[in-house]
């Protein structure tokens, strides 16, 4: 058995970075542990981009989360020197009929709108002509609105969670990369954790595991969390196309409820050396496992991703897609967070995966965590318990 520890963080992505360095600022003796060594490409934090939005279809719940999130993002960016959080503008866009809907909003546009209005978050509302005359690099329908928040923007979430990291180690958190955590056990003086290489004891413990949640869960509560394989598409744009219209200051990030059955959202061109915009749809159909998950992404897939949700929509991007990355995202029914006590567990927290919309709060929700572990509570995080069993 090794020394002993305050709370041990299994799983450093977004949230579990996020916790590792707010506790180890707090002054607690923490061990973090992850399988691979972060940021990787192997979970759902990658992808050199993530939306951040301060007004959320998902629920006026989230906003206070993303907002103090941005606070700290920036606090890191000065400790760090590193670029991790530009508010480039966010758009989201629906319109007449049945529209895609976004994590299982249909009516997404609208709650956006409404939690902006309650939170009080600057926005403007876009008609049609508004949309084409500022944004003419969207092909929208007649009838199509549009939400803008110059607030919203984009993270770069690899550099996010080094920030973290680096500033936990300062803090004095031990970090131990490419070290799997097989199991857990809890008593009422502590918790050990079993993992391929030693047996660690703390007083408590965060399971912010990812895709991998439901392997340290028992089945009743595993079966609330589904793991959704989910991909994206760097299209080059097209040689006759201006790239200057596709660069951050002229293109926001986006939310789009198209007429197809996926919601598609992207992102301008930044990250990549050919010009290139970065587009992903969501899909709930099918499910994987974090072990399991296909990677690759068959160009019979790119295709589809192109005639589907890309060319109708973009008409200055090309098909030729410079590169491709998959992530999962692991879901609750109606895309509900779970960050909790485990039950009957005191000393376990979990902090859920967040449904494929989690990045943006990540900062906020290890702040909170790091309250809820050491101060014994946290009411900010009242509406993300456990779902109540039929």
């Amino acid at each position: 058995m090794s020394e002993n520890f305050d709370i041990i963080v299994l799983g450093l992505g977004a949230m579990g970075s996020a916790t590792a360095y707010q506790l180890a600022k707090r002054g607690a003796k923490v061990l973090g542990l992850d399988r691979f060594a972060p940021p990787h490409a192997f979970g759902s934090s990658h992808g050199d981009t993530r939306i951040t939005r301060l007004a959320c279809g998902e629920g006026a719940d989230y906003t206070p989360f993303a907002r103090r999130s941005n606070e700290i993002w920036r606090t890191l960016e000065e400790a760090s020197g590193k670029s991790l959080l530009v508010q480039n503008g966010l758009l989201v866009i629906s319109g007449r009929g049945p529209r895609a809907q976004t994590h299982g909003n249909a009516d997404f546009l609208q709650t956006t709108i409404d939690a902006a209005k309650l939170h009080q978050v600057p926005h403007e509302l876009l008609t049609d002509a508004d949309i084409r005359r500022r944004f003419p690099q969207f092909q929208i329908a007649d009838g199509d609105c549009g939400y803008f928040e110059p607030t919203g923007g984009f993270l770069h979430p690899e550099a996010c969670i080094a920030a973290q990291l680096d500033e936990a180690k300062r803090f004095g958190a031990t970090l131990n990369y490419g070290e799997t955590a097989l199991s857990f056990a809890a008593s009422n003086s502590g918790v050990t954790v079993k993992t391929a290489k030693e047996n660690y004891a703390a007083g408590k413990l965060v399971i912010s595991a990812g895709a991998w949640l439901p392997k340290f869960l028992p089945a009743s509560l595993a079966d609330a969390f589904t793991i959704r394989r989910q991909v994206l598409c760097w299209f080059r744009i097209d040689d006759k196309e201006p790239v200057d219209r596709y660069r951050p200051d002229a293109f926001p990030v986006f939310i789009w409820q198209t007429p197809r059955k996926q919601t598609v959202y992207g992102f301008p061109w930044v990250g990549t050396q050919t010009p290139a915009v970065k587009i992903a749809t969501e899909q709930y159909e099918t499910e994987t496992t974090a072990d399991g998950v296909e990677r690759d992404v068959p160009a019979a897939e790119i295709k589809e991703m192109y005639e589907t949700y890309t060319g109708d929509f973009f008409p200055g991007v090309s098909g030729d897609c410079i590169k491709t990355a998959v992530c999962m995202y692991t879901c609750v029914e109606n895309a509900r967070f779970v960050i909790d006590r485990l039950p009957d567990e005191q000393r376990v927290i979990v902090a859920s995966p967040c449904s494929g919309h989690g990045f943006k709060h990540s900062a906020a929700i290890g702040e909170a965590i790091a309250r809820l572990a050491l101060d014994g509570t946290d009411a900010a995080l009242s509406p993300f318990g456990w779902p109540k069993r039929a």
